[in-house]
């Protein structure tokens, strides 16, 4: 499925959304849900070529598969902390969707922990 189409499917979800607001809000916020949750079951099929190339780099380059998998996670994290997030601050739970983000702040800071560690290292290699 192309950009345009999914241009247009969102459009078109969001038109219908906004029908239902004014008489049945919860009809419009399950119809943003689920267009959100189709998109995002897209999303993991363009992840799968993205790990794809992951490993074909990985092949190419010898590094440890530490490094790209904690970079793998860390992108796991942003993309579903984001979409939790929005789907929060959508239906009118800022606060949640702030805890989300900070949440997802502090795993990322977390996993990127042993990988400036091993920056660390590499560099008292070289001055000393």
């Amino acid at each position: 499925m192309g950009m345009s189409q999914i241009a247009i499917l969102s459009i078109i979800g969001v038109l219908f959304a906004v029908q239902f607001k004014s008489h049945h809000p919860e009809y419009g916020i399950y119809i943003c849900v689920a267009i959100s949750l189709f998109l995002f079951a897209l999303v993991l099929n363009r992840l799968r070529i993205f790990t794809q190339s992951f490993d074909t780099i990985q092949h190419y380059i010898q590094l440890d598969s530490v490094y790209l998998n904690t970079i793998l996670k860390m992108i796991g994290i942003t993309y579903l902390s984001e979409f939790a997030s929005s789907i929060c601050k959508d239906t009118g739970y800022q606060t949640l969707g702030g805890q989300i983000e900070v949440f997802a702040k502090l795993s990322i800071l977390a996993f990127s922990l042993p990988i400036l560690l091993a920056l660390f290292e590499t560099i008292q290699v070289f001055l000393s």
